[in-house]
């Protein structure tokens, strides 16, 4: 109350705030992915180009999804995949394959069909995640109809890098993402993939409010061999700007998303069931009941049976059918780890804190990796000389399974931001200090401001440190905050209306190489 303003006699209540401002601690695991979806329509409005912020897959899967028909209908296919069984001359050397009555044929797909994105939000939701914000660029594309080359990188036409720039630069208007994730980046060319890294770099050093995750070209079906050329293409076209803002995962990780109900007859030949006929039922070993169930996929009419009902038939009376599917399975479930990193952050966030390594964890629904790393091939990944661009490794032990084994960005040569859960935290206590500190905006620029300032983050900073974000015996050990004239600013400072605080911390680092040292000694007497 201004004592000044009062003009008569009377009684008057003046409220005295006991307690100063808090800083709310921002969310830490708000993951944005970028990519296409089977559709982006709910209620008669478009979400396509619409950064929207969903909290479950079912919400995801109403906006974002084909609706399903009335049963006895089978379930919309939100994926479909092509295949095809393309006849060698030879056992292939490269990619999958099978044979069939003596001859061998490469399973591959047609690469306009390939995408990330859904798959990716599932395993996403599988690992733990939780609030993530959807751009969807757009609807799928229309198929080829016809199978890539055998060994060959997947590209897909239909994923475009202007589509992928616009749906992130509409982030840049919203603050609470902290990852950004496009799960399809590996489907366009080496160049373009590029770019798109660059930029999301870029964006994240000027907002200094996200990290991206990256995932590899070459990481779907690396060479045992050559798979460096894939790591030296990688490392050649992040660029040099943002680095420690990016964090990278290698390989690919196979999983069980898709189940033996998401792959069927449909995805194989482009729907051209005519051609499975040589295939199950062939002169050499004819197989009616294979070809009386083919016969029915081609004249629905003539029968009451779904699809799903039909595909089991048919798995049922062709074991060739049967193993055709089962390797279609395989290949369609292999998908980029970014989706599944950002789970386990986000489960990492909320379990244990963001200053916790998201790693010696494992990833929910991961079955099997294209490439098993030894830890000397490791050692190329996590440390480069050259370029410092470390790539953390995702690893099969014996007895544990697959695991994440490691934590850091590309920065991997940086004292100061090497470690992944080192620039998150400090992202986080940015943020949070940042917002706080608008309380203060226009507030005189005096010393009872100034202790207002420092007794409101140093509370702040305090409950962190008793979390175990922040590294002392004491708190004062594990942080400090100046603020004042002569301190932090001076005259001038005060003049152009400058308030400056200077935050010092201890953060966290994780115990990346422990060292046990053994020793012998003599025999003691009793």
């Amino acid at each position: 109350m201004n004592e000044l303003m009062i003009k008569s006699p009377g009684v008057y209540i003046n409220e005295i705030n006991a307690f100063p401002n808090s800083v709310v601690p921002v969310a830490t695991a708000v993951p944005a992915f970028i990519g296409y979806t089977p559709q982006a329509t709910y209620e008669g409005k478009s979400y396509t180009n619409v950064p929207f912020k969903v909290t479950s897959f079912a919400e995801f899967k109403a906006i974002y999804c084909y609706p399903d028909p009335p049963a006895p209908a089978s379930p919309a296919k939100q994926y479909s995949p092509e295949y095809y069984l393309v006849k060698q001359k030879s056992k292939p050397d490269v990619g999958d394959y099978m044979e069939i009555a003596g001859d061998y044929y490469s399973i591959v797909p047609d690469p306009n069909t390939i995408y990330y994105m859904y798959n990716s939000i599932r395993l996403f939701f599988e690992n733990g995640g939780g609030d993530v914000y959807i751009v969807s660029v757009g609807t799928y594309g229309a198929p080829s109809k016809q199978p890539m080359t055998p060994g060959d990188k997947i590209v897909n036409p239909n994923v475009e890098l202007d589509d992928l720039l616009a749906g992130l630069a509409l982030l840049k208007n919203e603050q609470e993402p902290t990852m950004y994730i496009c799960p399809e980046a590996t489907l366009m060319s080496l160049e373009n993939n590029g770019t798109l890294m660059q930029a999301m770099l870029l964006q994240n050093s000027e907002m200094q409010t996200a990290v991206s995750i990256f995932d590899i070209i070459g990481g779907h079906d690396p060479d045992p061999i050559l798979y460096p050329e894939d790591i030296e293409n990688f490392r050649n076209n992040t660029g040099a700007n943002g680095l420690n803002y990016g964090t990278a995962y290698y390989p690919f990780v196979g999983t069980t998303i898709m189940q033996n109900t998401d792959i069927d007859y449909s995805n194989l030949f482009g729907g051209d069931t005519k051609q499975l006929e040589p295939l199950l039922n062939p002169p050499a070993a004819p197989n009616a009941n294979a070809a009386k169930i083919l016969a029915t996929i081609e004249n629905p009419g003539s029968t009451d049976m779904t699809a799903a009902q039909l595909n089991s038939a048919l798995s049922n009376a062709s074991k060739t059918y049967s193993l055709i599917i089962k390797h279609v399975l395989a290949d369609a479930n292999v998908l980029p780890p970014s989706g599944a990193m950002a789970g386990v952050i986000t489960k990492t966030d909320n379990g244990e804190g963001v200053w916790y390594a998201p790693a010696n964890t494992s990833i929910v629904g991961a079955a099997s990796l294209p490439i098993r790393l030894s830890e000397a091939q490791q050692a190329d990944l996590n440390m480069d000389a050259v370029s410092g661009k470390s790539i953390n490794a995702i690893r099969f032990f014996n007895g544990l399974g697959i695991l994440v084994w490691g934590a850091r960005t590309l920065d991997g040569n940086s004292m100061d931001w090497k470690y992944l859960p080192v620039r998150r935290t400090l992202i986080f206590l940015e943020q949070s200090c940042k917002l706080a500190a608008h309380t203060y905006v226009f507030e005189p620029n005096d010393k009872n401001t100034w202790e207002g300032v420092k007794a409101m983050i140093s509370s702040f900073l305090t409950t962190v440190w008793k979390q175990g974000g922040l590294i002392g015996a004491t708190a004062a050990d594990a942080f400090s905050v100046e603020c004042g004239l002569g301190s932090t600013m001076t005259a001038e400072d005060l003049e152009n209306g400058f308030m400056k605080v200077m935050i010092k911390v201890a953060v966290v680092h994780p115990a990346e190489f422990i060292i046990l040292s053994f020793m012998q000694e003599m025999a003691k007497s009793s």
